[in-house]
Protein backbone atom coordinates (compact mmCIF):
# COMPACT_ATOMS: atom_id res chain seq x y z
CA UNK A 1 0.00 0.00 0.00
CA UNK A 2 1.62 3.26 -0.84
CA UNK A 3 2.06 5.86 1.51
CA UNK A 4 1.92 9.64 1.18
CA UNK A 5 5.28 10.63 0.27
CA UNK A 6 6.53 12.64 3.78
CA UNK A 7 10.32 12.76 2.83
CA UNK A 8 12.62 13.52 -0.23
CA UNK A 9 15.65 11.25 -0.86
CA UNK A 10 17.98 12.10 -3.68
CA UNK A 11 19.28 9.30 -6.03
CA UNK A 12 22.10 11.32 -8.08
CA UNK A 13 24.25 9.40 -10.67
CA UNK A 14 27.48 10.24 -13.20
CA UNK A 15 26.75 9.24 -16.23
CA UNK A 16 29.46 7.75 -18.45
CA UNK A 17 30.70 4.24 -16.82
CA UNK A 18 27.80 4.54 -14.17
CA UNK A 19 24.85 4.89 -16.32
CA UNK A 20 25.84 3.40 -19.93
CA UNK A 21 29.64 1.94 -20.57
CA UNK A 22 32.69 4.24 -21.69
CA UNK A 23 31.89 7.79 -22.78
CA UNK A 24 29.00 8.94 -24.41
CA UNK A 25 31.20 10.74 -27.40
CA UNK A 26 32.54 6.84 -28.60
CA UNK A 27 28.59 6.21 -29.92
CA UNK A 28 28.36 8.40 -32.45
CA UNK A 29 29.99 11.68 -32.28
CA UNK A 30 33.59 10.40 -32.45
CA UNK A 31 32.97 8.17 -35.51
CA UNK A 32 31.03 10.65 -37.40
CA UNK A 33 34.58 12.99 -37.26
CA UNK A 34 36.33 10.40 -38.72
CA UNK A 35 39.06 9.62 -35.44
CA UNK A 36 39.46 6.87 -33.08
CA UNK A 37 38.66 6.80 -29.86
CA UNK A 38 41.98 7.10 -29.11
CA UNK A 39 43.09 9.87 -31.13
CA UNK A 40 40.07 11.98 -29.68
CA UNK A 41 41.18 11.82 -26.27
CA UNK A 42 44.65 11.97 -26.89
CA UNK A 43 44.32 15.22 -29.11
CA UNK A 44 42.19 16.84 -26.31
CA UNK A 45 44.76 15.71 -23.49
CA UNK A 46 47.31 16.82 -24.97
CA UNK A 47 45.75 20.18 -25.41
CA UNK A 48 45.30 20.26 -22.02
CA UNK A 49 48.79 19.42 -20.95
CA UNK A 50 50.61 21.97 -23.53
CA UNK A 51 48.19 24.74 -22.64
CA UNK A 52 47.68 24.03 -18.89
CA UNK A 53 43.99 23.76 -19.55
CA UNK A 54 40.90 22.38 -18.02
CA UNK A 55 40.58 18.61 -19.58
CA UNK A 56 36.63 19.02 -19.56
CA UNK A 57 37.52 22.54 -21.37
CA UNK A 58 39.94 21.28 -23.86
CA UNK A 59 37.24 18.12 -24.84
CA UNK A 60 34.48 20.43 -25.65
CA UNK A 61 36.56 22.41 -27.65
CA UNK A 62 37.87 19.65 -29.84
CA UNK A 63 34.27 18.75 -30.39
CA UNK A 64 33.64 21.96 -31.69
CA UNK A 65 36.73 22.13 -33.82
CA UNK A 66 36.24 18.45 -35.59
CA UNK A 67 32.40 18.99 -35.98
CA UNK A 68 33.45 21.96 -37.93
CA UNK A 69 36.42 20.89 -39.80
CA UNK A 70 33.56 17.59 -41.23
CA UNK A 71 30.92 20.39 -41.58
CA UNK A 72 28.75 18.16 -38.71
CA UNK A 73 26.02 20.07 -37.51
CA UNK A 74 26.58 22.04 -34.12
CA UNK A 75 22.83 22.23 -33.12
CA UNK A 76 21.42 20.94 -30.10
CA UNK A 77 19.25 18.79 -32.04
CA UNK A 78 22.40 17.09 -33.41
CA UNK A 79 23.77 16.23 -30.28
CA UNK A 80 20.50 14.89 -28.96
CA UNK A 81 20.35 12.32 -31.68
CA UNK A 82 23.52 11.42 -31.33
CA UNK A 83 23.07 10.48 -27.79
CA UNK A 84 20.14 8.15 -28.90
CA UNK A 85 22.59 5.90 -29.85
CA UNK A 86 23.84 5.54 -26.89
CA UNK A 87 23.71 2.02 -24.74
CA UNK A 88 22.64 2.20 -21.05
CA UNK A 89 23.83 -0.42 -18.78
CA UNK A 90 21.30 -4.00 -17.94
CA UNK A 91 18.13 -2.63 -16.54
CA UNK A 92 18.95 1.20 -16.28
CA UNK A 93 15.61 2.21 -17.98
CA UNK A 94 13.18 -0.14 -15.69
CA UNK A 95 15.19 1.09 -13.00
CA UNK A 96 13.42 4.65 -12.07
CA UNK A 97 10.18 3.66 -11.91
CA UNK A 98 11.05 0.31 -9.58
CA UNK A 99 12.43 2.25 -7.49
CA UNK A 100 10.27 5.24 -7.44
CA UNK A 101 7.03 2.72 -6.56
CA UNK A 102 9.30 1.07 -3.80
CA UNK A 103 10.37 4.29 -1.92
CA UNK A 104 7.11 5.39 -2.33
CA UNK A 105 5.37 2.71 -0.91
CA UNK A 106 7.50 3.67 2.37
CA UNK A 107 6.50 6.87 2.30
CA UNK A 108 9.67 8.43 0.87
CA UNK A 109 9.50 10.52 -2.64
CA UNK A 110 12.77 9.85 -4.73
CA UNK A 111 14.20 12.69 -7.05
CA UNK A 112 17.04 11.77 -9.88
CA UNK A 113 19.59 13.94 -10.86
CA UNK A 114 22.61 13.05 -13.34
CA UNK A 115 25.72 15.01 -11.95
CA UNK A 116 28.40 14.50 -15.19
CA UNK A 117 31.59 15.25 -17.02
CA UNK A 118 30.13 14.27 -20.05
CA UNK A 119 27.32 16.65 -22.42
CA UNK A 120 23.92 17.49 -21.53
CA UNK A 121 22.68 17.78 -24.89
CA UNK A 122 23.55 13.96 -25.90
CA UNK A 123 21.88 13.02 -22.35
CA UNK A 124 18.91 14.43 -23.34
CA UNK A 125 18.86 13.00 -26.60
CA UNK A 126 18.63 8.71 -24.20
CA UNK A 127 15.23 7.14 -23.35
CA UNK A 128 16.24 7.94 -19.74
CA UNK A 129 16.68 11.75 -19.88
CA UNK A 130 13.14 12.48 -18.50
CA UNK A 131 13.48 10.17 -15.80
CA UNK A 132 15.29 13.32 -14.21
CA UNK A 133 14.72 16.32 -12.14
CA UNK A 134 17.79 17.69 -13.25
CA UNK A 135 20.81 17.02 -15.19
CA UNK A 136 23.94 18.86 -14.10
CA UNK A 137 26.34 18.60 -17.14
CA UNK A 138 28.83 20.16 -19.71
CA UNK A 139 26.81 22.01 -22.39
CA UNK A 140 27.28 24.35 -24.95
CA UNK A 141 26.80 28.25 -25.53
CA UNK A 142 24.20 28.78 -28.69
CA UNK A 143 23.86 31.64 -31.48
CA UNK A 144 21.12 33.34 -32.10
CA UNK A 145 20.92 30.51 -35.37
CA UNK A 146 21.67 27.93 -32.45
CA UNK A 147 24.55 26.58 -33.57
CA UNK A 148 26.97 25.96 -30.93
CA UNK A 149 30.18 27.89 -30.28
CA UNK A 150 31.36 28.31 -26.35
CA UNK A 151 31.14 26.03 -23.54
CA UNK A 152 28.48 26.89 -21.44
CA UNK A 153 29.03 25.35 -18.55
CA UNK A 154 32.10 22.90 -17.80
CA UNK A 155 31.70 20.41 -15.07
CA UNK A 156 35.23 18.56 -13.76
CA UNK A 157 35.72 16.50 -10.65
CA UNK A 158 35.87 19.45 -8.23
CA UNK A 159 33.19 21.57 -9.63
CA UNK A 160 30.99 18.30 -9.62
CA UNK A 161 30.54 19.03 -5.98
CA UNK A 162 28.70 22.44 -6.60
CA UNK A 163 25.52 20.77 -7.14
CA UNK A 164 25.16 18.43 -4.63
CA UNK A 165 24.88 21.44 -2.43
CA UNK A 166 22.02 23.05 -4.96
CA UNK A 167 20.15 19.59 -4.37
CA UNK A 168 20.77 19.75 -0.68
CA UNK A 169 19.21 23.80 -0.41
CA UNK A 170 17.13 23.30 -3.48
CA UNK A 171 18.58 25.73 -5.61
CA UNK A 172 18.36 24.07 -9.24
CA UNK A 173 19.74 26.69 -11.54
CA UNK A 174 23.23 26.34 -12.43
CA UNK A 175 24.01 30.13 -13.12
CA UNK A 176 22.78 30.87 -9.17
CA UNK A 177 25.96 31.61 -7.17
CA UNK A 178 23.55 33.45 -4.49
CA UNK A 179 20.77 31.42 -3.17
CA UNK A 180 22.95 28.38 -2.86
CA UNK A 181 25.30 30.62 -0.57
CA UNK A 182 22.58 31.85 1.79
CA UNK A 183 22.88 30.24 4.96
CA UNK A 184 20.19 27.73 5.89
CA UNK A 185 19.76 25.59 8.51
CA UNK A 186 19.94 22.05 7.90
CA UNK A 187 16.56 20.68 8.96
CA UNK A 188 14.77 23.41 6.53
CA UNK A 189 16.82 22.24 4.22
CA UNK A 190 14.69 20.12 1.16
CA UNK A 191 17.28 17.46 0.54
CA UNK A 192 20.03 16.74 3.44
CA UNK A 193 22.41 15.07 2.79
CA UNK A 194 21.78 11.92 5.07
CA UNK A 195 19.02 11.05 2.69
CA UNK A 196 21.46 11.16 -0.61
CA UNK A 197 22.64 8.26 -2.56
CA UNK A 198 25.45 9.16 -4.95
CA UNK A 199 26.31 6.65 -7.58
CA UNK A 200 29.40 6.65 -9.94
CA UNK A 201 32.16 4.94 -10.96
CA UNK A 202 35.70 6.33 -10.69
CA UNK A 203 38.08 9.11 -10.38
CA UNK A 204 36.07 11.94 -11.06
CA UNK A 205 33.12 11.13 -8.85
CA UNK A 206 36.02 10.63 -5.87
CA UNK A 207 35.24 14.62 -4.33
CA UNK A 208 31.14 13.67 -4.40
CA UNK A 209 31.31 10.83 -3.70
CA UNK A 210 33.55 11.33 -1.05
CA UNK A 211 31.06 14.05 0.32
CA UNK A 212 27.93 12.45 0.53
CA UNK A 213 29.47 9.97 2.41
CA UNK A 214 31.18 12.42 5.51
CA UNK A 215 27.81 14.12 5.89
CA UNK A 216 25.89 11.00 6.49
CA UNK A 217 24.77 10.23 2.95
CA UNK A 218 25.38 7.25 1.18
CA UNK A 219 27.84 6.91 -1.64
CA UNK A 220 27.95 3.64 -4.27
CA UNK A 221 31.04 2.95 -6.83
CA UNK A 222 29.72 1.06 -9.79
CA UNK A 223 31.73 -0.84 -12.05
CA UNK A 224 30.73 -2.45 -15.31
CA UNK A 225 29.75 -6.11 -15.06
CA UNK A 226 31.25 -7.66 -18.25
CA UNK A 227 34.53 -6.91 -16.37
CA UNK A 228 33.29 -7.99 -12.85
CA UNK A 229 36.90 -9.21 -11.36
CA UNK A 230 38.59 -6.22 -12.55
CA UNK A 231 35.94 -3.93 -11.92
CA UNK A 232 35.54 -4.84 -7.97
CA UNK A 233 39.39 -4.75 -7.28
CA UNK A 234 39.77 -1.46 -9.07
CA UNK A 235 37.66 0.22 -7.15
CA UNK A 236 38.26 -1.61 -3.85
CA UNK A 237 41.01 0.67 -2.64
CA UNK A 238 37.71 3.59 -2.60
CA UNK A 239 36.28 1.55 0.46
CA UNK A 240 39.77 0.60 2.07
CA UNK A 241 40.43 4.81 1.71
CA UNK A 242 37.20 5.59 3.03
CA UNK A 243 35.73 7.33 0.47
CA UNK A 244 32.66 5.06 -0.46
CA UNK A 245 30.09 3.12 1.31
CA UNK A 246 30.01 0.37 -1.10
CA UNK A 247 31.05 -1.04 -4.54
CA UNK A 248 28.90 -2.89 -7.16
CA UNK A 249 28.52 -3.92 -10.16
CA UNK A 250 26.18 -1.41 -12.42
CA UNK A 251 23.51 -3.97 -13.19
CA UNK A 252 20.46 -1.82 -12.39
CA UNK A 253 17.76 -5.01 -12.87
CA UNK A 254 15.26 -5.98 -10.60
CA UNK A 255 16.96 -8.37 -7.49
CA UNK A 256 20.17 -7.47 -8.78
CA UNK A 257 23.33 -6.10 -5.97
CA UNK A 258 22.90 -2.70 -6.41
CA UNK A 259 18.84 -3.31 -6.66
CA UNK A 260 18.95 -4.56 -3.65
CA UNK A 261 21.39 -1.89 -1.95
CA UNK A 262 19.45 1.17 -3.02
CA UNK A 263 16.38 -0.75 -1.20
CA UNK A 264 17.53 -1.52 2.30
CA UNK A 265 19.08 2.22 1.74
CA UNK A 266 15.56 4.18 1.27
CA UNK A 267 14.27 1.65 4.06
CA UNK A 268 17.12 3.10 6.65
CA UNK A 269 16.19 6.36 5.40
CA UNK A 270 12.21 6.14 6.38
CA UNK A 271 12.97 4.35 9.22
CA UNK A 272 16.00 6.84 10.02
CA UNK A 273 12.92 9.58 9.64
CA UNK A 274 10.48 7.94 11.52
CA UNK A 275 13.10 7.52 14.82
CA UNK A 276 13.63 11.37 14.25
CA UNK A 277 10.18 12.60 14.62
CA UNK A 278 9.52 10.43 18.26
CA UNK A 279 12.82 12.19 19.27
CA UNK A 280 10.48 15.72 18.53
CA UNK A 281 9.49 16.74 22.12
CA UNK A 282 5.44 17.13 22.31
Amino acid sequence: MTQEPKITAALIYDFDGTLAPGNMQEYDFIPAVGQSNREFWNDANSLAEEQDADMTLTYMAKMLEAARSRKLSLRREAFQESGRNIRLFPGVKEWFGRINAYAAARGVRVLHYINSSGLKEMIEGTPIASEFRKIYACSFLYDVDGIAYWPGVAVNYTNKTQFIFKINKGVESVSDCKLVNQYIEERERPVPFSRMIYVGDGTTDIPCMRLVKNFGGHSIAVYNPASAKVGRKDLASLIRDNRVNHVCAADYTEGSEIDRLVKLIIDKIAVDFELQQLEIPR
